[in-house]
């Protein structure tokens, strides 16, 4: 087990636009920076619908923990901030589909408005196994 700070990076997300990582890992605990919704490509979803936005922003969300070493079943808490509260049961539908048995604490935040024009941002805080370690 490592006790220096990782910093996480997949190519499956694009890079952070200002200076943060992805995610950073200490032992076992990861914390993943706030994902928007943009495609792989750095393409922005933020004209599309809002459940392509959830979908997106939780596979970029998906693809940190993976290169991380986690999963959902090893996600400890999320926070998802989600502009409009009228979307709430959409958001909640798609997050339960995904996060399937899964379920992390959770705190949804009705915000008037995100960067880009996003409907949805989330991040999360989890936990990878000791023996997962980044290449």
């Amino acid at each position: 087990m490592t006790t220096s700070i990782d910093r996480i990076a997949t190519e499956a997300v694009p890079a952070p636009a200002g200076h943060y990582s992805q995610a950073t890992a200490w032992r076992d605990l990861i914390f993943v920076s706030g994902q928007l919704g943009p495609r792989s490509d750095g393409t922005h979803t933020a004209d599309r619908s809002f459940e392509v936005q959830v979908r997106q922003t939780l596979a970029n969300l998906l693809a940190i923990l993976d290169r991380a070493g986690a999963g959902p079943g090893q996600v400890l808490r999320v926070t998802a901030y989600i502009v409009g509260v009228d979307n709430w049961p959409e958001f909640n539908r798609i997050y339960a589909e995904v996060f399937g048995a899964a379920k992390p604490a959770r705190t949804v935040v009705p915000v008037p408005e995100l960067h880009h024009g996003y409907l949805v941002e989330i991040d999360a805080i989890a936990v990878r196994s000791a023996s997962a370690e980044l290449p």
